[in-house]
């Protein structure tokens, strides 16, 4: 059992407040530069082949639904289970149960598809959950949207009640 508190892990591992709800710090941004001709349609600029991100959620704080031009492959590393609800393009919904208890249906990693709205909470709303995030292409805040509620709704309104709860406005 891991015997540090939420803000204990924000403190060792100079964590900071994340736009989207929760705290990160970057922990690598591969020297290898994709140009813009090499990447999928969609990115503006040249991106880093791969980057990777601590990230960490607390009790009733939540990672707000938002999507990626980039698949982002999820880490359990530590605390409770963590709850990562997907809705694809097409309207398909999906959870993942990342956590530490193959048992309980837990997975140590999983990824979200590129272009999949996302959101995440811990699973129980109590303790904190300290995960990882990788992301190939890499990372840029050009490629991050935050979901609007209303446009959400709209667009797939048999998941209206999951939106509600994890966006912001």
């Amino acid at each position: 059992m891991d015997r540090n508190s939420a803000s204990d892990w924000i403190s060792k591992l100079a964590l900071a407040p994340h736009p989207e709800g929760g705290y990160f710090r970057q922990t690598y941004r591969s020297s290898t530069i994709l140009e813009p001709q090499a990447l999928p349609a969609g990115f503006a600029g040249p991106r880093a082949a791969l980057t990777a991100i601590y990230f960490l959620l607390e009790d009733k704080n939540f990672s707000a639904f938002h999507r990626l031009q980039s698949d982002e492959m999820w880490h359990f590393y530590a605390g409770s289970p963590l709850l990562v609800h997907v809705i694809e393009p097409g309207g398909k919904y999906f959870p993942i149960l990342l956590g530490n208890d193959p048992d309980a249906g837990h997975v140590f990693q999983a990824v979200v598809p590129a272009h999949s709205w996302f959101a995440s909470h811990v699973a129980d709303w109590k303790g904190w959950s300290l995960v990882g995030c990788s992301v190939a292409p890499g990372f840029d805040f050009a490629d991050f949207e935050l979901a609007q509620r209303d446009e959400l709704v709209r667009l797939y309104p048999q998941h209206r009640q999951t939106i509600v709860q994890l966006t912001r406005k």
